[in-house]
């Protein structure tokens, strides 16, 4: 070891040998070091953190940025000595775009450098260039009880650097973080809330009012004090891009009335990081040194037909750190006059019964009880013209008492993140400023606007809505309601997404709901899509495969980490699958019990029962490649033939059956395949067979008594790790089957596997809204509806059938040369975990191509 006069003298007391402290002793006399696998102790990131990149003289030169180089990042590690900042080196942005990085996972760093900022002195970082990622839970942080006491590390002669111990990027040019997976949150220390309003005694005498701003803006005019009152508030818009010389490029509007009507103000640069979470619906400003500018009509504005007061639009107040520095004083609640005659806020609060009634867009208020929750999900902004720029949001269901149907609400990242990622069942919801979205054959439902807040149990104390009477009509409801009945109605995460493709297509509606793209532009979309990023896309082509996937039920707890559902892909094969191969009897045991009583006897009557076992699927292991796949699959054709040549015998009819039935033993697979799939195969140039089903594409039951790290598995990666986020296991679900669907493309040059998930109960968080005309249970039918008929319905207690895998299968023949368009929805879930599930299949015939 080299001389420890290189590190900060902090060391001192510190026993334990430290794997960062041994690197960057080392970094001191070479540029780069090349650690070797035996060197490199695994290492606990517990922050990562985003931040707008800087450009280098040469991107400067070259034009503007990639947008895959739009973002840098920093992460913290540790090693349960020291905790140190370092820098990730631009090719490896991709690991934390897929949160294949991430916190409360090791890494093994095997190259870094140290880099100094040669325009400042006593700056300098660690850049991480090459690494590995560990899966599953931390095994360093299960030893360290708490983080935050651990040590900074910094190189000797940096210890007073403000920059390197605080939480500020690493690259000096950016003052702030991003929030890790949008722009709209704030993110770090430097966001202000809960400070205290002001008792100062006002002087009131020399105010001037709203109305006399718009008819003075284009006259001389001195800037008066303004005493309003806030009646909405939008979420952040972080406008920064590259080379804007602006620290905190962050705006936010608000509407703000007085005794005369209302009018936008407009919150500027660094006074958001400094005012906006202090800043509320029903808070009243006093305000000093505002400048006024016309008003810019490209945005968004709140309906606010409700409150029943002149709009004054053609300026908006503007409120600036500097030139000249505005003055804003936040009047405490008891100090507010009623002789000010500032209005009361006012709200639209619509129930789940007059819902159907309001018309396209309308603005509204909702109160509900939340009955599921959807996962977090990512969607790009479209038409972004800066760095690229991504919206979250998730699906949520909540009753009132008023209809049968819950309010069916897409509810964006409204600035509050400490409230949306606390959503859960059972909590009391409100929503403000939704818009309505009327979809043909589908049941209404409600989006987020740039105006809508939410609240949830918890946060509803003083807000100013506690009076309305649909509020208050609304708890008197649910003081009727027993917690042990609604429980049973609810779901936490899963693959949602509303509405479903419609019943009838168009080759209009097609392009705007779901565009149509080629096979080769499907396979780049699900390599550049990113952690939890989610897409609808349609393909066209043919069914030449259809396989009946059982998932085999678990013993093993799982952790918050989603897990692939056993059966899907070689990483799960092996794992969770009965060694029946080793005994032939067991799985004809295994194949006798999975059989309905009606295709026994079919089989039976048409003689001697033949069933072809696969034994391809338990060779495929972890980093299997297409062409291994590929592979098994013609393997499995070659024994299939021979049991074809074995079977002259039996009647033809017979053949069929067994020929496309076929039990897999190794994953409990049923399956079809169209007499030209063997050939089409070979022929074809790639199948992408990434795509499937995971432990996180199947919605949870909510208890109480996992609350906490049910939230945690249906939000996304937390930008800091917590204890907590380990302090729980999820169990997995137990799914009882579902349909992995070969659609191979209209050129026949590629194939993709999908997943066909049926909903099979309304019970289902699908179930809703999703229209149920009755259908035959034929493949095609299925495909078609998304829906085995008739849906089971746990409350009247049905006794209604549903058919057998089996069954459904035995019609799949007539898909054979169907040429046919798929909805297919995308979601990337982090890693090499990329949920691909067909929604609604159209026979191309039936499309009015317009």
């Amino acid at each position: 070891m080299e001389d420890s006069s290189s590190c900060s003298s902090m060391v001192s007391g510190l026993s334990q040998v430290s794997f960062l402290q041994r690197t960057l002793e080392r970094l001191s006399s070479t540029q780069c070091l090349k650690l070797q696998p035996e060197e490199a102790a695994p290492v606990a990131v517990i922050a990562l953190q985003r931040y707008l990149s800087e450009l280098t003289e040469g991107q400067q030169q070259g034009g503007q940025q990639g947008q895959s180089d739009s973002y840098s990042y920093d992460v913290t590690v540790t090693d349960g000595v020291w905790r140190a900042k370092c820098f990730v080196h631009p090719s490896l942005n991709h690991l934390v775009h897929t949160n294949t990085l991430r916190t409360g996972a090791d890494i093994s760093i095997t190259q870094c450098t140290y880099v100094y900022n040669e325009k400042r002195l006593g700056h300098g970082y660690i850049c991480v260039e090459k690494l590995g990622c560990g899966v599953g839970r931390s095994a360093v942080l299960a030893r360290i009880k708490d983080v935050s006491s651990l040590p900074i590390l910094v190189k000797h002669g940096m210890e007073r650097s403000v920059v390197l111990q605080s939480d500020v990027p690493l690259q000096v040019s950016r003052k702030h973080y991003l929030s890790l997976w949008n722009n709209d949150d704030p993110e770090g220390d430097i966001w202000t809330s809960g400070s205290p309003s002001s008792d100062t005694v006002l002087d009131v005498s020399k105010i001037t009012l709203l109305s006399s701003l718009e008819s003075s803006f284009r006259n001389t005019w001195k800037s008066l004090p303004l005493l309003v009152k806030i009646i909405h508030k939008s979420r952040l818009r972080y406008y920064g891009k590259f080379g804007l010389k602006i620290d905190y490029p962050y705006q936010a509007y608000f509407e703000v009335a007085d005794q005369s009507g209302t009018m936008s103000l407009v919150l500027w640069n660094e006074l958001c990081p400094e005012f906006y979470q202090r800043l509320n619906v029903g808070t009243v400003l006093y305000l000093q040194n505002y400048t006024l500018k016309q008003s810019y009509s490209n945005r968004s504005h709140p309906q606010m037909d409700h409150h029943r007061m002149k709009t004054f639009n053609s300026v908006e107040i503007c409120l600036n750190p500097r030139n000249p520095a505005s003055v804003i004083t936040v009047v405490s609640p008891k100090s507010v006059l009623p002789q000010w005659g500032l209005p009361e806020v006012s709200y639209q609060f619509t129930t789940r019964s007059e819902l159907e009634k309001q018309s396209n867009s309308f603005a509204c208020d909702i109160i509900g009880l939340v009955t599921f929750v959807g996962r977090v999900e990512r969607v790009k902004s479209k038409g972004n013209k800066g760095p690229e720029k991504y919206w979250t949001y998730r699906w949520i269901h909540a009753v009132d008492g008023t209809s049968d149907q819950p309010f069916i609400l897409e509810v964006f990242s409204s600035s509050q993140p400490e409230i949306f990622s606390r959503i859960c069942p059972m909590t009391y919801l409100v929503c403000t400023q939704m818009r309505v979205c009327r979809v043909e054959g589908s049941l209404p439902y409600l989006t987020s606007s740039c105006e809508t807040e939410t609240f949830i149990t918890g946060y509803h104390k003083g807000q100013p809505y506690v009076s309305d009477p649909k509020v208050k009509s609304f708890i008197q409801w649910t003081k009727t309601l027993k917690d042990n009945i609604v429980l049973q109605k609810t779901a936490v995460g899963g693959h949602y997404c509303y509405p479903s493709p419609p019943q009838k297509c168009t080759q209009s509606m097609a392009d705007a709901s779901a565009p149509l793209v080629s096979a080769a532009d499907l396979k780049r979309e699900l390599e550049t899509l990113q952690y939890r990023e989610h897409k609808r896309l349609a393909i066209q082509g043919q069914i030449t495969a259809v396989r009946y996937m059982k998932n085999p039920k678990s013993t093993e707890s799982e952790t918050t980490e989603e897990k692939e559902v056993p059966g899907v892909s070689a990483d799960a094969c092996e794992q969770a699958v009965p060694d029946t191969h080793k005994d032939p009897s067991t799985a004809k045991r295994t194949l006798e019990a999975s059989l309905t009583p009606s295709v026994k006897k079919t089989l039976a009557s048409r003689g001697k029962r033949r069933i072809q076992m696969d034994t391809t699927q338990s060779s495929l292991n972890r980093g299997s490649v297409p062409a291994k796949r590929r592979a098994g699959h013609k393997n499995t054709e070659e024994a299939q033939e021979q049991a074809e040549e074995e079977s002259d015998s039996e009647s033809e009819e017979a053949q069929d059956v067994e020929s496309h039935l076929q039990l897999h033993q190794d994953s409990d697979v049923l399956s079809w395949e169209s007499s030209s799939w063997l050939k089409q195969r070979q022929e074809a140039s790639e199948h992408l067979c990434q795509g499937g089903l995971y432990q996180g594409s199947f919605s949870r039951r909510f208890t109480f008594n996992e609350k906490d790290v049910l939230l945690q598995w249906s939000n996304l990666q937390p930008t800091h790790w917590a204890p907590e986020q380990t302090a729980d296991s999820i169990s997995p679900v137990v799914c009882p089957g579902y349909y992995q669907v070969t659609i191979l493309g209209i050129n026949k040059q590629i194939a993709v596997d999908a997943a066909y998930l049926p909903v099979v109960s309304s019970d289902m968080p699908r179930a809703v809204g999703l229209p149920r005309n009755p259908h035959g249970n034929t493949m095609l039918s299925c495909l078609s509806s998304g829906f085995l008929c008739p849906l089971t319905d746990s409350a009247s207690h049905s006794e209604a059938t549903l058919p057998e895998p089996e069954e459904i299968l035995r019609t799949a023949s007539e898909l054979e040369d169907m040429h046919v368009m798929c909805i297919l929805d995308l979601c990337h879930l982090g890693g090499d975990k990329v949920e691909v599930l067909i929604s609604r299949l159209y026979r191309v015939t039936e499309i009015c191509l317009n």
